[in-house]
């Protein structure tokens, strides 16, 4: 299964501008579709960079939209890849060396 983070440009502030990201990598087959959700319901406007990959053929994708975020709701990313779907939650963080895989939050927990 790929790898997935999931964090915000800046620390997360409520009313304050922001952008949304989920990081995939370290899959294969390359065949993965990501989803950007607030409050179970796509995120429009979000951009999503072109599929790579690593010297030992595993892919890696991203994909961003601006956001807003609110009290209340809650942001998600959707992975789909090889038939199994996985939920990612943000934890209102911003994004750090010392993000860890699978988890809610970056840095200090």
């Amino acid at each position: 299964p790929p790898r997935v983070s999931v964090y915000s440009r800046n620390p997360g502030e409520f009313g304050k501008e922001n952008k949304l990201i989920c990081h995939t990598s370290h899959f294969y087959p390359p065949n993965i579709v990501i989803k950007l959700m607030k409050n179970n319901k796509e995120i429009g406007d979000s951009y999503q960079t072109d599929l790579t990959f690593n010297h030992d053929w595993h892919f890696q994708l991203t994909k961003t939209a601006p956001f807003i975020p609110e009290k209340g709701n809650v942001y998600t990313c959707e992975v789909m890849h090889d038939g199994e779907q996985k939920v990612y939650s943000w934890g209102g963080k911003k994004a750090e060396p010392r993000c860890l895989i699978h988890s809610n939050f970056c840095g200090n927990n």
